[in-house]
């Protein structure tokens, strides 16, 4: 009894000290990382902008003489062409005023006959001395008048005729009119401020983009140093107002020679087509132009990019002995989902886009190039950042 009893202590302290002893766990390795390598290609530089259409021609119809409207030759929101009827004025008293200029023209003729003939008939006379040399003068000048009254009642004429053909008011140009401000048997003048209605050219329609006078600026410092190749036929793309893009590309028609003082903004305008009348004018829009292009550019995705405490874009990319090195960046703008990089990079660099989230400058990683359709394992257990290497 008493040699067990000895033995349950032993026996005991053996269990304890087994069970202390913690079994080992393998190190973990290199955390798997995916990095594109950083290369100059060339790159255009778009922008999106805000702008507003407005159409392409606009024409106020008015009217050129005074009387009431007799009818409206027109349906509203109509397209109509230049040239066509669209308001009758009351014509009767500009074909009295005609009538009478056809009558005062006549009388005219009429005086140039009798006035020639004597005149004729006095140029023999005064050869002979038979009638005084002023009497001769008087009557060359009054032959001369009558041929002047002859002229001046012939614009007469043609003036009365002219307003006659207003009182058919035509339009001024082609496009769709709006809605008519008179009716029949309204007074309506030559004078008045208000148009009886406006018609609107929409195929092709003008957008007017609002853009940053700094920016444009900082471009043309660009192009003038030869960093940026300008297009002569820069192509603008239009998203409309519920985000889907209009099929037809415009093309850039000019920038204005202003800065706008309140908003520090510059005019640009461009041209597109419009058949179908999508476009109506005063609508807002956004615009992707090309502004040019930079040949030896930097791209970095931009899920590779974050922001340090003070706000500056870091990378971390692949150094030497595969360990993380931290990098700060200097962009100047996007390029569809890439940063451009003007500084903290060189051509060959390996910047990481997968597996980052976690890791610390100087950690040894393990490289593979990324791939951005293949789907992200499951991390290995142990790995830091729970992200797997890109496949």
């Amino acid at each position: 009894m008493s040699i067990l009893r000895n033995a349950i202590p032993a026996m005991a302290f053996l269990l304890l000290a087994a069970c202390g002893k913690a079994p080992q766990q393998p190190s973990p390795g290199p955390a798997p990382v995916g990095y594109v390598t950083v290369r100059e290609q060339a790159v255009t530089l778009t922008s999106e902008l805000p702008g507003r259409t407005s159409a392409y021609e606009t024409s106020d119809v008015r009217p050129q003489v005074n009387g009431i409207v007799q009818a409206r030759l027109f349906q509203e929101g109509d397209v109509v062409r230049k040239g066509q009827p669209l308001y009758r004025i009351d014509p009767t008293p500009y074909q009295a005023q005609v009538a009478n200029a056809q009558a005062a023209l006549a009388r005219a003729r009429a005086a140039i006959a009798s006035s020639a003939a004597l005149a004729r008939r006095y140029g023999e006379l005064v050869k002979i001395n038979a009638i005084a040399r002023q009497d001769y003068e008087n009557a060359q000048t009054s032959a001369a008048q009558a041929r002047a009254d002859v002229a001046a009642q012939q614009a007469l004429l043609r003036t009365a005729q002219i307003d006659l053909g207003r009182t058919t008011i035509r339009a001024p140009i082609s496009g769709r009119i709006g809605r008519s401000i008179y009716t029949t048997g309204a007074l309506v003048t030559a004078a008045q401020a208000d148009a009886l209605a406006t018609i609107q050219r929409l195929d092709p329609i003008y957008v007017d983009i609002q853009q940053s006078s700094a920016d444009l600026l900082k471009l043309r410092q660009q192009i003038l140093a030869g960093q940026v190749s300008r297009d002569g036929n820069a192509r603008v793309k239009l998203l409309l107002e519920d985000g889907t893009a209009y099929g037809p590309e415009g093309t850039l028609r000019f920038a204005d020679v202003t800065v706008d003082p309140t908003t520090g903004s510059q005019t640009i305008r461009a041209i597109f087509p419009n058949p179908n009348g999508l476009l109506l004018p005063g609508m807002f829009v956004r615009a992707r132009l090309g502004q040019g292009t930079q040949q030896s550019a930097l791209l970095v995705p931009q899920r590779a990019v974050s922001r340090d405490e003070k706000g500056k874009a870091t990378v971390m990319v692949v150094g030497a002995g595969n360990k993380v090195e931290p990098r700060t960046l200097e962009t100047s703008r996007t390029s569809g989902d890439n940063w451009i990089v003007t500084g903290g990079l060189k051509p060959g660099d390996k910047v990481i886009v997968e597996g980052g989230m976690m890791l610390r400058p100087g950690m040894p990683v393990k490289p593979a190039p990324w791939n951005p359709n293949a789907k992200p394992a499951a991390a290995p257990q142990g790995a830091p950042g729970g992200q797997s290497q890109a496949k």
